[in-house]
């Protein structure tokens, strides 16, 4: 009997472990075979949105002063003393630096010369004046020869009188008669802000003359009359004109925008690293109490075109057959049809949609990462 049920514990384990041998196979093979097949493409699914759409170009460049002066000396000679700093706000007609003449020694060796000559001469036709006047009180001499005399006297007068002045104007830059109005002084020429000071007590600076521009000794701008200048790439410019609205954006002011109105545009390109660049200009408006400072990088938002409230797609999902334009609309779950629509203007992200879908039509989007949806899943 025992040995009886002993084989039949044998039979039961022996099936069950065939059993369990068979099963482990078989889902082997089945993971095996699953694994093998292609997991069928999941694209996202969007729609159309009403949105406004901006068409713009930007230009490159500066904010600066329309007007920008560089205030240069009459005379050379050596700065004796400055009055202004960099940032302060000045007048026309302030005083900004005295220069100190340096006579040239040959031009004073000569204007000396000439005042002694002057002297000289004005001696001379003093005795001889007077003794004509002498003789003609007595109406011994003519009246011609006393007229002449007189002229003579009179010529040497004004002549000594030029002589001593040249000879100050030299040594000091001013002359007795005109002491109020010295060259020696430095005085702006128009009203504005003093944006830079090149030269410090004690240069020598120069006059402007035919063969020098002269030392700049203050540049001063209006700062309430500011400008952008930027340059158009000749692939853009022909889409501009002049009177259109501006959106400045100042590196250094991000929290803030400008606006501006285009006032010029170059009729002529220059190359510029292989590309042909148009110079333009305009005007910035300013509100009360901005403050812009010079040279300031910027860019410049042009709006070529604006559409609002239209229907609108990233540019990403349309696809193009031939010159027609279409989406992939989901006809069933991640199956999609071809419809051409008509396009409108683009921003360069979305694209504005005259026809051919509504908005709740469900568009075919981009392919969807295996990877990525897993771990959706897991978290």
């Amino acid at each position: 009997m025992e040995k009886k049920s002993g084989n039949i514990m044998r039979k039961i384990f022996k099936i069950f472990g065939i059993t369990l041998l068979a099963a482990v196979f078989i889902g082997t093979f089945v993971f095996l075979y699953q694994k093998s097949q292609a997991k069928p493409d999941v694209f996202e699914i969007q729609k159309a949105t009403v949105t406004n759409i901006v068409k713009k170009t930007v230009a490159t460049g500066s904010v600066i002063p329309r007007k920008e002066i560089e205030i240069k000396p009459q005379v050379s000679g050596i700065v004796e003393e400055i009055f202004i700093l960099a940032g302060q706000k000045i007048k026309k007609g302030d005083v900004i630096a005295r220069v100190k003449i340096i006579p040239d020694m040959v031009n004073l060796n000569n204007a000396e010369s000439r005042v002694n000559r002057a002297k000289l001469n004005l001696d001379d036709a003093k005795i001889d004046f007077d003794r004509q006047s002498a003789l003609f009180a007595k109406q011994v001499t003519s009246k011609e020869e006393f007229q002449k005399a007189k002229l003579t006297y009179n010529s040497a007068k004004e002549e000594s009188e030029a002589a001593e002045n040249n000879l100050e104007l030299i040594r000091k830059g001013v002359t007795k008669n005109s002491a109020t109005t010295t060259n020696t002084l430095i005085r702006s020429t128009i009203e504005g802000m003093v944006l830079d000071v090149p030269v410090k007590e004690g240069f020598s600076v120069i006059q402007a003359n035919n063969f020098n521009a002269g030392t700049t000794i203050g540049i001063v701008a209006d700062m309430n009359d500011m400008i952008f200048q930027g340059k158009v790439d000749e692939t853009e410019v022909g889409k501009i004109k002049e009177g259109m609205n501006i959106e400045l954006t100042i590196g250094a002011i991000e929290s803030e925008k400008f606006n501006a109105i285009l006032k010029y545009i170059a009729p002529k390109g220059l190359v510029e690293n292989g590309a042909i660049q148009f110079d333009i200009k305009a005007d910035v408006k300013l509100k009360e109490g901005q403050f812009i400072r010079s040279g300031y990088s910027a860019n410049a938002n042009i709006v070529l075109d604006k559409r609002d409230s239209v229907l609108a797609i990233p540019e990403g999902l349309l696809k193009f057959q031939k010159d027609s334009a279409y989406v992939e609309v989901e006809s069933l779950p991640q199956k999609f049809d071809k419809k051409f629509v008509k396009t409108g203007i683009s921003d360069g992200i979305n694209i504005e949609i005259i026809s051919g879908i509504t908005k709740e039509d469900r568009l075919k989007g981009l392919l969807v990462d295996p990877k990525k949806k897993e771990g959706e899943k897991k978290s």
